[in-house]
């Protein structure tokens, strides 16, 4: 006889447990402690097996029979509805396990050796700093696209736009890798590449093209009392023309053709850049014929020999002041020229503009039509093809490091050593 909710209700308590049958295989099961329990009892390849479906009220009858039916449409059709609740549970709990910052920083070591230390250290904090509070604790099965947006749309509304396209690009690589695990079944990242907002419009950058004014500016910073690593920084970005950024990632490996243990002026120096630090194309930032090759005149050098003594034991040329791994501060340098009078005038990216309009004008003076593709090159203005780039890097290095030279002749002309930057040096 079948059950209804009336006889459920009034089931005495016995000593021991006994059943309430239903039909088709569903029963209730009655404890000594008045707990009563929903199975299933069922035959799937030649074996007897039980399923539970939940305990009354919290299942109620009408429930109870629709597990049941679901259940029995299954076993018809071989599955084993027992089997597939334990792979579910199991798939749950690998799920949970498997969090967005698991797989994050699984992702991150397996790629780090591809990148230089200081680009390892970039990925890493941009998604200590910006992913993981919000989407690290997920399971990374649950992220959706509107989770990632989220994210993104706040570094956006702080007007990091670049960095907001930069953690896309890593996120979904994150994704990749838990695709090919089997622990996420699409990109969410991948989806986004469009809705994030464009480039803003590159507006012109302040400088000062005036020879005796960029030696006042460097005059009047580096007698500030700033953090001596900034000073020099500065006196770096002036004597390179490279961009802000790229000074600030500087690292010692890169500085070849200088002998540490010798004051000789280290006539081939040069700075090696690697393609992947630069402001390139994804495809271009793996090619080394891309790498960029600035060629440092004695003055660059000096600035160098100066850093290490305070940064020479770690990898980086201008560290930041709390930690030796991490940069010198996307703003150190600007603020810089903002406290010392420069604020809207000029700005750390103006030295490539300043180098640029003076030695063209010098160029145009003194009749050396080629100079200007050789400072485009000295800017890293990359040609089309690698080749080409190639080509240009070694044809022209003579006179790009003879440009160098007289760039930096001519902005140091009268200014103090790069060593009295260091603390404690008299500075003029």
């Amino acid at each position: 006889m079948v059950l209804n909710d009336t006889k459920i209700r009034k089931a005495a308590l016995a000593d021991k447990d006994y059943k309430l049958a239903d039909e088709k295989g569903l029963y209730l099961l009655v404890r000594p402690t008045g707990g009563k329990l929903w199975r299933l009892k069922y035959r799937i390849a030649g074996k007897e097996k039980l399923l539970a479906l939940g305990s009354y009220p919290d299942i109620s009858l009408a429930t109870a029979r629709e597990l049941r039916d679901e259940a029995r449409k299954k076993i018809a059709t071989g599955i084993d509805p027992m089997q597939e609740k334990r792979q579910a549970a199991q798939a749950e709990k690998a799920k949970v396990a498997h969090t967005f910052e698991s797989v994050a920083r699984e992702w991150h070591g397996l790629n780090k050796d591809r990148w230089v230390p200081v680009h390892q250290n970039d990925v890493i904090h941009s998604l200590e700093r910006d992913v993981f509070p919000k989407l690290g604790p997920m399971p990374i099965a649950d992220i959706t696209a509107g989770d990632v947006l989220d994210v993104l749309r706040k570094v956006e509304r702080r007007g990091s736009i670049e960095t907001a396209k930069r953690l896309r690009q890593r996120i979904s690589g994150v994704f990749v890798l838990a695709i090919s695990q089997h622990l996420a079944k699409d990109n969410p990242a991948a989806m986004l590449e469009h809705a994030l907002l464009p480039k803003k419009k590159a507006k012109k950058q302040p400088a000062v093209v005036d020879l005796t004014e960029l030696r006042k500016l460097l005059t009047v910073t580096e007698a500030s009392g700033a953090y001596p690593v900034t000073l020099l920084a500065s006196r770096f970005l002036a004597l390179t023309a490279q961009r802000p950024g790229t000074v600030r990632r500087a690292e010692w490996a890169d500085m070849r053709g200088i002998d540490w243990d010798s004051d000789d002026a280290a006539p081939d120096a040069i700075w090696h850049i690697p393609a992947e630090q630069m402001k390139l194309s994804a495809e271009r930032k793996d090619e080394a014929e891309f790498d960029h090759i600035v060629p440092l005149a004695p003055q660059a050098v000096d600035v160098l020999r100066a850093a290490r003594v305070l940064s020479g034991r770690g990898a980086l040329v201008f560290p930041g002041q709390r930690h030796a791994h991490i940069p010198l501060s996307e703003n150190g340098i600007g603020y810089l020229y903002n406290r010392a009078g420069w604020h809207r005038k000029h700005v750390p990216h103006g030295w490539r503009a300043a180098f640029s309009t003076i030695m063209n004008e010098r160029a145009k003076e003194a009749g050396i039509a080629d100079d200007r593709a050789v400072i485009d090159l000295m800017l890293a203005h990359m040609p089309a093809n690698k080749v080409e780039s190639a080509y240009n890097r070694a044809q022209f290095m003579p006179r790009r490091r003879a440009i160098a030279i007289e760039w930096a002749d001519l902005l140091m002309e009268g200014m103090a050593p790069a060593s009295d930057l260091l603390p404690g040096r008299r500075r003029r």
